[in-house]
């Protein structure tokens, strides 16, 4: 099994829950933040998840407010937001540290040198990382790259 289903997370009303109910499906791991440059990039990511959804694709948000204050709000106003502004159906959990001695034992494996290249501290917001079905970590797309261009990844992913 891999690591990376050992780990829980929160809805945003603080139930935990385990990723591995994500085992057989591909996944795009991302902390957001409601008040950035990037935050349009919410369209993206929805329209991303809308063409692969129904192939064993999830995105999972992690709204974070480690920079510059950029996510101020409780987990219920993040939702109402994302819904609102981006029409977001896919999972947005509860609010997350990624960086740093508190963050999320999620992120300190997505970004330590445990067995894999993608590590290295977040730089900003909207970073993401493509895990497989099998839970291992397959490519990490810093801020900038754009949802858009993670679909070919997806895709090759879902074809094998």
């Amino acid at each position: 099994m891999s690591k990376i289903y050992e780990f829980n997370v929160k809805h945003r009303q603080g139930k935990e829950f385990n990723l591995s109910q994500y085992a057989g499906k591909v996944l795009l791991i991302v902390n957001v933040a409601s008040k950035c440059g990037f935050t349009p990039q919410y369209e993206g990511l929805q329209k991303l998840y809308a063409e692969w959804r129904d192939k064993g694709f999830e995105i999972l948000g992690f709204p974070c407010n480690q920079f510059a204050g950029q996510e101020k709000g409780s987990d219920e106003e993040i939702q109402q937001f994302c819904k609102v502004n981006y029409g977001v159906t896919f999972k947005v959990l509860a609010k997350i540290k990624v960086n740093g001695k508190d963050a999320h034992p999620l992120y300190q494996y997505l970004t330590g040198k445990e067995g894999h290249t993608f590590g290295g501290k977040i730089k900003w917001n909207f970073t993401k990382f493509l895990v497989d079905q099998k839970g291992e970590l397959i490519k990490r797309f810093e801020p900038n790259f754009e949802p858009a261009q993670i679909s070919e990844h997806v895709a090759a992913l879902l074809a094998d």
